[in-house]
C-alpha cells in the first residue's frame, strides 16, 4: 500500500486548522485531562483547531471524539547547566520572577513538530515548506500567553506598601528633641516596640498582642485621643536601603489607613525632632519582619515537622500538590478528601480518564466532573509521584534527599472557583469555607445521580430541641457537612500550670519584659469536653413562648439525627472580640485516635411531649412583622455576630435556617443601614414580582417560589437551588402548611443519608499556622497504610510527630460494627 506523503496529508486537512484569535484560550503547558506537560515523555500535543492540549496517551482520544487530525507537538528537554553556576542575590520577596529568589529551576530547550493523526505523520517546525496558514497558526500559538498562565499568578509577591495620603501635608507641632537611644514609653515602662508619633514627637508603646505580649496600646490610644495619623517604629530606622528592602527606610504605620505605609518625606519629618536617620542603625524588626518571624515559631515548626528527618514517600496516593500561590488551603483539604473511599471510588476506581473525557463537554477544562477525575488520577495513580531526578532521567539521589515536583491543580482551581469570587483570587482562604464550597459543588454536579454523590458521605442531620417553661417543646432540624465545636477553655486539664505561667507572665509584663515562646504554657482541652459542650443544655433568654404568649427562658439542646461515613470536626479557634477584632485561641486539643459519639444521637419527638403551637407574639400579628427563630439566632451569635445583625438575618430569610441566614448576613454586611435598629412599624418589603413570575414560569408553585425568594434574599439563582435542596419545606408549602409549624412532628431531615454506629477513627488532620484563616499556611496529616503521612504542598513524607493536638479540622471515619 502506497504511503501518503506527510505534506500532502497536512494540505488535505488544512480546513481543520485554525489561526487563533486574540481572544482564543490556548492551552500549551498542561494536558486538559491529565497532568502531562511538554516535559513529559512524548511531549504535549496542541489541537490546532480547538487549542486544547493533550499528552501522548490521550491525544488519540481527542482525535476519536472530534476528528481533529492536526496537532502542534511541544517537547521540552532539560539543558545541562554547570553545577557552579553563581546564584543571583534577591532584591524582592518573591520566587520565580526577576529580582526574586533563585529557586534553581532547571532550564529547558523547546522543540516543535507538526503531527497528523491517526498515522502520527510528523513534519518539522519551523520550515518554510509548511503551508502559510499552518505557520501563522503555530506562530500565534507560541507567541500567545497560555490560558493556564492567564488564570493564575505564577509568582509569590509581597503586598506593596502604598504612599500614605497623610504624609505630604503632615502637620508637626511642639519642640521635642528625640534622643538617639535610651527610649521609653511616655506612659509606661516599656522599652521595646516603641513608636514615635510624627506629629507631636510622643514616644509610646505599640499594640498588645492577642496572647498578652507586645505593648500596652498606648500609641494607638494616643491616636484616638489626638487624631495624629502617622507613627514610625523606633529601632527600624536605617539609611541602608538594601537592608530595608528598597521600599522605605523605616516601619511607618498610618492609623486612619490601618496599614504600614510609605512616608516619602520621612527624613524631613524625623529631622524636625532632631533625628538624623543616616546615623541610626536598625535594631528592631519591622512589622513585616515580625510577621515573618511568627512563621518560624514553635507552632510553625511543629506543624510542618521542621527539623525532623522526614523520609520522602513516593507512589500511588502519595502525590504532592504544587502551591499555585496561597493555595495551601486547597491542597491540604483535597489530600484528605481523596483519602476517603467515597471520593476514591467515584472519581478513580469507578471512572477512568477516557470515560470522563467522552462524557465531558467540548471544553473539558471547564467541566468539574472531568477535572475531579483528572485530579483523582493525578493524586492516586502514582504516575506523577516520582523523585524529580527520576522523571528527567538523571541519577536518582539518596531517598532522604529525593523530592517530587508534585502536580499543579490549575484547571481544578479554575473550575471550582468559578462560582466563588474569593477562591478565584490568589489570596489565602479559609480551608473550612473551601471544604464546604467544594462539597456543595460536588453535590450539584451529581444531582442527577444522587446515589453516586460522594459528598453525601459527609452529610448528616442536626436536631435542636427547645423546651420552654410551659413544658412544651419545639424542634428544628438542618443538614450539615461539619460539626463546629466551641472550645471550653474552663475545661483545661493543666490549670495549675496555667496559673503558674500567668503569674510569671504578669510579673514580666510589669517589668516591661516579654515571655519567650519556650516559656509559654497553653491550655489543654480534651476533645470530649468540646463534644460535651455541643450537646450540653443552653439557656435562651427572652424566648417567646407561643404557649404562654409571653417571653420566658427556654433551654436548648442539640444532637445528631444520623452518623455520616466521615465526620468532620471544626475547632472554633477563631473568635471575635469586642469591636469585631478577630482572635485566635492559643490552645491545644487532646484528640484520641478513636471517639464514640453514640450519646449525641437525637431521637426526636418523644411520647408525652407536646409541641409548641403556632402563634405570633401579641400585638405583632397585627403589625405583621415576623419573629426571629431564637434557636437560629443563638447559633449565629455563637459565631461572634451581634444579636441585632443575627435577628435581621433570620427575619429576612423567614427563619429558613442557619445557612440561609449566614448567607444573607455575609451579603449585606456592607449595607448602609445594616446597624440600624429593626423597624417594627413597617411591614417587610415583599418579594419582587418579576422574580416570582420568572420562577413560576419554570413550573414551580407560587407559594414555594415566594418562600424560596424570602429565604435567599431575592436571588433567583439561589432560590432555585433552595427549592431543589429543601424538598420537605416545599412539600409543606404546597400543602398550605408553614415550614416552621410545630403543630405536627417535623419530617426526618436525615432521611436517605448514610447512618450507622457512633464510633469513629481519626484519619486526617488539617492544621493552620498563623493569626487568621485569611493568612498563614495549611498542612495536612493523613493516616495511610498504617502510618501518618505529612502533605505539605508538594512535600510528602512519613510523619514522625503528627500534631494531633493542633488541628483546625479533624477528619474521622466511622468504624463499622
Amino acid at each position: 500500500m502506497k504511503e501518503i506523503n506527510p505534506m500532502e496529508l497536512l494540505r488535505s486537512n488544512l480546513s481543520r486548522v485554525r489561526v487563533p484569535e486574540p481572544t482564543s484560550r490556548i492551552f500549551k503547558q498542561e494536558c486538559c485531562i491529565s497532568f502531562d506537560s511538554p516535559r513529559s515523555e512524548g511531549g504535549l500535543f496542541v489541537d490546532m483547531n480547538t487549542f486544547l492540549a493533550f499528552g501522548k496517551d490521550h491525544v488519540g482520544w481527542n482525535y476519536e471524539k472530534t476528528g481533529n487530525p492536526v496537532y502542534l507537538r511541544i517537547k521540552q528537554t532539560k539543558k545541562l547547566v554547570s553545577e557552579d553556576r553563581p546564584l543571583k542575590k534577591p532584591t524582592l520577596l518573591a520566587i520565580g520572577i526577576d529580582g526574586g529568589f533563585d529557586n534553581n529551576e532547571p532550564e529547558y530547550e523547546e522543540t516543535y513538530n507538526i503531527v497528523i493523526l491517526p498515522s502520527y505523520a510528523t513534519l518539522p517546525f519551523p520550515s518554510v515548506e509548511l503551508p502559510e496558514k499552518v505557520r501563522l497558526a503555530v506562530d500565534a500559538i507560541l507567541m500567545a500567553e497560555g490560558a493556564e498562565r492567564k488564570e493564575q499568578v505564577a509568582a509569590w509577591t509581597a503586598d506593596k506598601k502604598q504612599i500614605s495620603a497623610y504624609a505630604m501635608d503632615l502637620r508637626q507641632i511642639g519642640n521635642v528633641a528625640v534622643p538617639p537611644s535610651g527610649w521609653k514609653c511616655a506612659k509606661c515602662d516599656k522599652r521595646e516596640n516603641l513608636w514615635l508619633n510624627l506629629t507631636d514627637g510622643m514616644i509610646l508603646c505599640g499594640r498588645r498582642n492577642w496572647d498578652g505580649t507586645g505593648g500596652n496600646d498606648h500609641a494607638v490610644e494616643h491616636y484616638k485621643e489626638t487624631g495624629y495619623p502617622l507613627a514610625v517604629k523606633l529601632g527600624t530606622i536605617t539609611s541602608d536601603l538594601e537592608a530595608a528592602g528598597n521600599a522605605s527606610f523605616a516601619d511607618v504605620f498610618s492609623y486612619p489607613e490601618d496599614d504600614s505605609v510609605i512616608d516619602p518625606l520621612l527624613a524631613q519629618h524625623l529631622a524636625y525632632f532632631g533625628i538624623d536617620f543616616s546615623s541610626l542603625q536598625k535594631t528592631e524588626m519591622t512589622t513585616a519582619e515580625r510577621e515573618l518571624d511568627q512563621n518560624t515559631n514553635y507552632d510553625w515548626g511543629r506543624i510542618q515537622e521542621s527539623g525532623q528527618d522526614v523520609e520522602p514517600i513516593f507512589g500511588p496516593g502519595y502525590t504532592g500538590l504544587v502551591n499555585l500561590g496561597n493555595s495551601c488551603y486547597m491542597a491540604a483539604t483535597m489530600q484528605v478528601v481523596f483519602s476517603t473511599r467515597s471520593f476514591c471510588r467515584r472519581y478513580y476506581m469507578n471512572q477512568n480518564l477516557k470515560m470522563a473525557f467522552e462524557t465531558a463537554p467540548a471544553d473539558p477544562t471547564v467541566d468539574l466532573d472531568m477535572q475531579l477525575t483528572k485530579l483523582a488520577h493525578g493524586l492516586l495513580s502514582g504516575k506523577y509521584s516520582l523523585p524529580a531526578s527520576q522523571k528527567d532521567g538523571t541519577a536518582t539521589p539518596p531517598v532522604k534527599d529525593a523530592k517530587q515536583e508534585g502536580i499543579p491543580p490549575r484547571m481544578f482551581k479554575a473550575v471550582i472557583a468559578a462560582s466563588h469570587p474569593e477562591f478565584s483570587t490568589m489570596r489565602q482562604q479559609d480551608a473550612l469555607e473551601f471544604f464546604l464550597h467544594f462539597l456543595d459543588q460536588v453535590g450539584h454536579s451529581n444531582a442527577a445521580n444522587p446515589e453516586l454523590d460522594p459528598s453525601r458521605s459527609f452529610k448528616f442531620g442536626i436536631e435542636e430541641r427547645i423546651a420552654c417553661s410551659s413544658g412544651k417543646v419545639a424542634y428544628n432540624k438542618r443538614l450539615d457537612y461539619i460539626l463546629s465545636l466551641n472550645i471550653p477553655l474552663h475545661e483545661a486539664t493543666n490549670k495549675q500550670e496555667l496559673e503558674a505561667f500567668n503569674k510569671i507572665k504578669a510579673e514580666n509584663m510589669s517589668q516591661g519584659k516579654d515571655v519567650s515562646s519556650d516559656e509559654i504554657v497553653r491550655p489543654r482541652v480534651p476533645l470530649e469536653a468540646c463534644l460535651a459542650n455541643f450537646v450540653a443544655p443552653e439557656e435562651i433568654p427572652d424566648f417567646y413562648s407561643s404557649a404562654l404568649k409571653a417571653k420566658t427562658t427556654a433551654v436548648k439542646t442539640a444532637g445528631l439525627t444520623s452518623f455520616p461515613h466521615y465526620l468532620v470536626l471544626h475547632m472554633r479557634k477563631f473568635v471575635m472580640e469586642a469591636g469585631w477584632v478577630p482572635k485566635k485561641l492559643d490552645v491545644y486539643i487532646d484528640v484520641p485516635d478513636i471517639i464514640d459519639i453514640s450519646h449525641m444521637y437525637s431521637k426526636g419527638l418523644q411520647p408525652g411531649e407536646e409541641l409548641l403551637p403556632d402563634a405570633a407574639p401579641e400585638g405583632e400579628a397585627e403589625s405583621s412583622h415576623p419573629v426571629a427563630n431564637e434557636a437560629i439566632v443563638t447559633q449565629l451569635t455563637s459565631m461572634g455576630f451581634s444579636q441585632l445583625l443575627c435577628r435581621k438575618a433570620v427575619i429576612n430569610t423567614s427563619n429558613a435556617g442557619v445557612e440561609e441566614a449566614m448567607n444573607w448576613l455575609l451579603s449585606h454586611m456592607n449595607d448602609e443601614d445594616i446597624d440600624a435598629p429593626i423597624s417594627h412599624g413597617v411591614r417587610r418589603a415583599g418579594t419582587d414580582q418579576s422574580a416570582v413570575d420568572t420562577l413560576v414560569s419554570f413550573g414551580f408553585q407560587e407559594e414555594i417560589v415566594r418562600m424560596a425568594l424570602r429565604a435567599t434574599g431575592g436571588s433567583i439563582e439561589r432560590a432555585t437551588d433552595w427549592i431543589f435542596n429543601n424538598p420537605k419545606s416545599c412539600a409543606a408549602a404546597a400543602m398550605g402548611m408553614s415550614i416552621f409549624s410545630n403543630s405536627t412532628p417535623p419530617a426526618p431531615v436525615a432521611a436517605g443519608l448514610p447512618d450507622g454506629g457512633g464510633r469513629y477513627r481519626l484519619f486526617g488532620i488539617v492544621s493552620h499556622i498563623g493569626t487568621s484563616t485569611q493568612c498563614g499556611h495549611y498542612v495536612a496529616h493523613i493516616l495511610k497504610d498504617g502510618r501518618w503521612v505529612i502533605f505539605n504542598d508538594d512535600k510528602v513524607g512519613a510523619s514522625i510527630n503528627p500534631p494531633k493536638d493542633m488541628g483546625y479540622l479533624y477528619f474521622f471515619e466511622r468504624i463499622n460494627n
